[in-house]
């Protein structure tokens, strides 16, 4: 394994002990320079713990408590896959363009900008007739959805409980939470387009669905595990075959998602910035809540990124800050030991009960100084002191990614 010295990475000692008395999985962690709460650490030593864990677990610098699982966790499998591990927001993830914008193109004040994308992208919850879904689905959209819907069709002929999800009505909407829009500048004061969202209303329906059906199949066959959210379906069973089917679906939504979204930040950015410009001159869309097939290690195995990027040679990805902070285009280099992975973000340092606790709407203005932001009671739960320095992020994994671009946030749309 090596020591400390001479790898990138630590081990969870108490993993790595329990992996010589048990058959319990190592847990090898990029978290230098990073706090990771002990809750946490034992959410890493129950999942290791699971017999079909392959190799180890990879966590990454953003790791923090989730459901069942960690978020910013690795975590490969043969044989099994943990639906809660991979989580309901499925194909969750971001989207950046560059623009041919520079900062001198931009008007003196940004608030107009934000309306328009504010009123270009449904956004906040969906509840009757809130803003959070479209109530008249654009013509462009709804065939965005037609490419899309014979694959539902297919899906809730073998779950008809899966029938009543929001889908077209959420194709190209952001969501609540730390979904976001934002127009940044780069090193070079270039103008892009970021956005983080994922499989919306009807990916909820179907990991809550598959979430449910594995804890049925735990308590059917008498299995013992250390958590209900670590209920797994295990490969050859049709539930198994359905919930892949279905979370690549989902995740196929997702990305449809996000092109759609950005697609009406586009346009709406064109109505208020006077200079044509032109979009897409760079662009990034990646999963960062997902499952997938990959070869690893000479083995074909699954791989769920709960909280992480794939970071293949020369894969693009993004890594946001939180709003206020800095956020980084970046390329994989391909570290096998992390399975080609990454960061998702700077994660989450407390809760939201606790952000809320914690700061004031002053202290909140404060940390957003210079970006056109919402600054309201409602937002302070994802403030930038709710979350881990991104500095300290970046560098934790210097091994697994280099930095192509930096961007700095000027605008940000919340749910």
């Amino acid at each position: 394994m090596g020591t400390k010295a001479d790898r990138s990475y630590d081990l969870l000692s108490e993993a790595f002990d329990a992996a010589k008395g048990s058959k319990a999985a190592p847990v090898k962690m990029w978290t230098r320079g990073v706090p990771v709460d002990e809750a946490s650490k034992q959410q890493l030593l129950n999942t290791a713990g699971m017999p079909f864990i392959y190799k180890w677990l990879a966590v990454m610098p953003d790791v923090h408590y989730g459901k069942g699982s960690t978020i910013g966790s690795v975590i490969p499998t043969k044989g099994a896959i943990i639906p809660a591990a991979v989580g309901v927001d499925l194909g969750c993830g971001m989207m950046a363009v560059r623009t041919s914008l520079a900062a001198s193109d931009l008007p003196d004040t940004l608030a107009p900008l934000r309306a328009a994308l504010e009123k270009a992208v449904p956004h906040g919850r969906t509840s009757g007739r809130d803003k959070g879904s479209w109530s008249d689905l654009p013509a462009a959209t709804a065939e965005d959805w037609s490419a899309l819907e014979a694959g539902f069709t297919r899906i809730v002929d073998k779950h008809p409980k899966l029938a009543k999800a929001n889908t077209a009505n959420h194709l190209g909407t952001l969501g609540t939470g730390n979904h976001f829009i934002e127009l940044c500048l780069d090193e070079e004061d270039r103008v892009w387009l970021m956005l983080h969202s994922g499989s919306r209303g009807v990916g909820n329906a179907i990991g809550s669905y598959f979430i449910e059906r594995a804890r049925e199949d735990m308590r059917r066959y008498f299995i013992d595990i250390p958590d209900k959210d670590l209920a797994y379906l295990p490969e050859g069973t049709e539930g198994f075959d359905d919930y892949v089917e279905a979370v690549e679906w989902a995740q196929s939504f997702a990305m449809a998602n996000r092109e759609v979204m950005m697609r009406h930040a586009v346009d709406a950015a064109r109505e208020v910035i006077a200079k044509p410009f032109e979009a897409h001159l760079e662009a990034v869309n990646c999963h960062h809540n997902y499952v997938a097939r990959e070869h690893h290690f000479g083995e074909n195995v699954l791989i769920t990124r709960k909280g992480a990027v794939r970071a293949a040679e020369g894969v693009m990805g993004i890594i946001p800050g939180s709003m206020g902070a800095k956020s980084f285009i970046v390329r994989g280099k391909g570290n096998v030991e992390s399975f080609c992975s990454c960061s998702h973000g700077a994660g989450r340092v407390m809760s939201r009960t606790e952000a809320k606790r914690r700061f004031t709407i002053e202290d909140h203005a404060a940390a957003t100084a210079g970006v056109e932001c919402r600054k309201d009671a409602d937002v302070i739960d994802e403030t930038p002191k709710a979350y881990k320095d991104i500095d300290a992020v970046m560098a934790a994994q210097a091994d697994l990614v280099d930095i192509v671009h930096t961007l700095r946030q000027l605008v940000c749309v919340k749910g």
